[in-house]
């Protein structure tokens, strides 16, 4: 039998989990204004009837929205929509990223904050979130070895790992923040200097031994890996700018 979403909608190509699919599917029903800040989900047995999914894939779906910041479930009462985080925050309005201490600044941040989150990647990731994280990788890496534009792809692997976390600070954190704070990004006119292949193959790399440590479950390592790159970071910027100042 073809598993269903959005009631009589036959299931997408194997490169998506059913959670995947019953997540994003929320996601967009949320977005649409279907479900409004305030109002509760359907219950599990009306998703699991709707989706045609078993509760399983909904509890994990719901799960996923959880940590993305958009549910909150309260106990004996269901899942209720939240309403959505402010886009332009008040931290870091001084913040001024076409200086080399600016972007020095925040990815010693970075740093700090995202090799906990790794780390907690690491212990915490559900299998619907360590499908993201894969997906995504495997999105930047198609992305790097093709010569393209990677800002994006990189921004949403980090944002993947926040995320699988389960403490939606860490992910808040990052979307605050925002994806000028991929430092490729920030130091272009343009949105993105272009970046020759050795380069993009330590990103790749950098990015696959973090993927690997968490995929492990193993803390210490996807700590150390994800700290690696952020410092590996800091000192390829302070280089770039430095040639580019000559």
């Amino acid at each position: 039998m073809t598993a269903t979403v959005n009631g009589n909608e036959p299931s997408a190509p194997t490169g998506q989990t059913l959670v995947v699919r019953v997540s994003d599917a929320l996601r967009r029903q949320i977005g649409e204004g279907r479900f409004q800040a305030g109002d509760r989900l359907p219950s599990e047995a009306m998703l699991t009837q709707e989706f045609g999914v078993s509760r399983t894939v909904v509890r994990e779906a719901i799960a996923a929205l959880r940590s993305a910041g958009l549910v909150e479930p309260r106990q004996g009462a269901g899942v209720f929509v939240l309403a959505p985080a402010p886009q332009d925050g008040a931290g870091f309005r001084d913040l001024d990223l076409a200086r080399v201490s600016s972007l020095i600044e925040m990815l010693e941040l970075r740093t700090a904050v995202e090799g906990d989150a790794a780390a907690f990647a690491a212990l915490r990731r559900s299998p619907a979130q360590e499908e993201r994280i894969i997906e995504a990788f495997q999105q930047f890496r198609e992305l790097a070895l093709a010569g393209r534009p990677t800002a994006e792809a990189d921004f949403a692997l980090h944002v993947a790992i926040a995320e699988a976390t389960n403490n939606p600070r860490f992910a808040e954190f990052l979307r605050l923040a925002g994806r000028s704070l991929i430092p490729r990004r920030a130091v272009s006119d343009e949105g993105e200097v272009e970046v020759p292949p050795d380069y993009a193959r330590r990103l790749i790399e950098e990015h696959d031994t973090i993927v690997a440590a968490i995929q492990a479950g193993d803390e210490a390592a996807a700590r150390e890996a994800m700290r690696a790159h952020l410092r590996n970071s800091q000192l390829r910027y302070r280089a770039f700018l430095r040639d580019r100042g000559r």
